[in-house]
């Protein structure tokens, strides 16, 4: 596999996940006569098996129109797909250019913009819905893609990525490339900008960004593509274009105490054409309605999206049986309780989705709650002027007084802990200091250092009477004979 190294270490990177894609080796096709009776979404050996080849992908249509520059894709269950071609104005409308944005706002990531495969969390201002799942943080990587999971790993380009052009990308070697990101409360913008190939870097650089709307829409746009996305080699890093997600399943391993081991296993994945992506090209993601947006029994148990939803009284969640939340599902016994699908009475049947999903233009497709207009729930997408931009971190503060990513509060915190490490060390090397002195007066009662401290003693001292030494004039052995003030000196001394 190919290993990314996260930047922060905050949450910390798990060692102890094991990955597992079995997603990838059994495939359905679903097609609309069969929608009812393909249950697209659940493990084919049954709701609760984890068994290799037990989750279910869906693949793209083949044969479209190579004449039209817009292809729509509802195959793909918890996503529809919107491809627009470089003559279509649309592409070129989706497409934020954030050289003219609020300079503040703009964040340039110096560490990843001068390295190969190191990966960054990066905070939401918003919630993102994923996969009906919401999230408020990501990490960016070097390698052209986000990672979506909660649990941070090594093999981040497995599972739960959004990857508008997943390949062996290296910033480090041209000065020209950087990976920026801008956030305005509504929409999040990562751009890699004139990125090459590790592995090849005469092919040229690569220019290309991934939007994230609040509405949980997501928007590949691809201005800079020098070769054909389908040469790219994959013998180094996988080359990937779509979406994934995966849900964390804990095991216990019983022949060691207190060691959990976590499994990852990806439910679903989007895989667009590679053929696709060129030149000012774009593709629009829209999200699907999942069982998650369901809040109460009944509108859960008799949805019809597409998916075979069940409700949990004790979670009170509504669900499939599989997203991020499958760990509790099973452990809460929500399998056997869904069963039956009966729910309490007096239940409310009126639901309020938890967000709202971007609708289409009026069509039949395979999911009957989407028959409105597109464009009737719309974000609020950054614009701006054109600009070329060129440079590196060091190019852009100097000249465009945009900020990196390192905040002032990132920045106090490492000075808190760094002075609190050397203030211990401090301490350690004093007390260690006393103690090597101490046993060195005790040895050494005639020393320099000794006599010092002899000398200013208090002035209460225990009566002492001193014995005739062994023949030497200038020693005598002493010992007390009680508490009283001042000496009994013998006339010798």
């Amino acid at each position: 596999g190919v290993f990314y190294e996260v930047v922060q270490s905050f949450p910390r990177v798990e060692e102890n996940v094991e990955v597992d894609s079995y997603v990838s080796s059994h495939r359905w096709r679903r097609h609309s006569e069969s929608l009812k009776s393909v249950d697209t979404n659940r493990a084919s050996m049954g709701q609760d098996s984890l068994e290799p080849g037990g989750f279910t992908d869906l693949l793209l249509e083949e044969g479209h129109d190579n004449a039209t520059q817009i292809e729509e894709d509802t195959d793909h269950n918890y996503y529809t797909s919107r491809t627009y071609g470089p003559f279509d104005s649309t592409s070129r409308d989706l497409w934020v250019n954030i050289d003219q944005m609020e300079k503040d706002k703009v964040k340039i990531h110096g560490i990843l913009s001068n390295t190969h495969r190191q990966a960054a969390r990066v905070n939401l201002s918003f919630d993102f819905p994923f996969y009906g799942h919401f999230l408020r943080e990501i990490t960016v990587a070097t390698g052209g893609f986000i990672y979506t999971g909660e649990v941070v790993h090594r093999m981040l380009t497995a599972t739960q990525y959004i990857a508008p052009l997943m390949a062996n990308f290296d910033p480090s070697v041209s000065r020209n490339s950087t990976v920026r990101y801008f956030d305005n409360g509504t929409a999040l913008v990562v751009q890699w900008d004139h990125v090459h190939l590790q592995d090849n870097y005469n092919l040229g650089s690569f220019t290309f960004q991934a939007t994230l709307l609040n509405d949980g829409r997501i928007i590949f746009g691809y201005k800079e593509i020098p070769v054909a996305v389908t040469q790219i080699s994959s013998t180094n890093h996988p080359v990937k274009v779509g979406l994934s997600d995966a849900f964390v399943v804990v095991h216990r391993i019983q022949q060691i105490p207190n060691v959990r081991r976590r499994t990852i296993y990806e439910y679903h994945r989007v895989e667009l054409q590679m053929s696709k992506i060129t030149n000012l090209s774009a593709v629009e993601m829209i999200p699907l309605p999942t069982c998650l947006q369901f809040t109460s029994c009944g509108p859960c148990v008799t949805a019809q999206i597409g998916f075979n939803c069940s409700w949990c009284s004790k979670l009170q969640r509504c669900s499939s049986g599989f997203d991020r939340h499958r760990q509790d599902w099973v452990d809460s016994g929500c399998p056997e309780e869904s069963k039956d699908k009966i729910c309490e009475k007096n239940i409310d049947t009126t639901e309020t989705p938890l967000y709202s999903t971007t609708t289409l233009l009026p069509t039949t497709t395979r999911f009957r709650v989407l028959t409105t207009t597109r464009g009737s729930t719309t974000s609020h997408l950054p614009t701006s002027l054109p600009t070329e931009d060129d440079t590196k971190i060091a190019l852009h503060l100097k000249d465009n007084g945009a900020s990196t990513d390192d905040s002032a509060a990132e920045k106090k915190g490492g000075t808190l802990h760094a002075g609190l490490i050397v203030g211990i060390l401090v301490l350690v090397l004093v007390v260690a200091a006393a103690i090597l002195v101490t046993i060195y007066m005790y040895h050494h009662p005639t020393s320099a250092a000794s006599l010092f401290f002899i000398e200013r003693r208090p002035s209460r001292w225990p009566a002492m009477k001193f014995r005739r030494g062994s023949g030497h004039p200038a020693y005598a052995e002493v010992e007390p004979v009680g508490e009283k003030e001042g000496f009994i000196v013998s006339e010798q001394c």
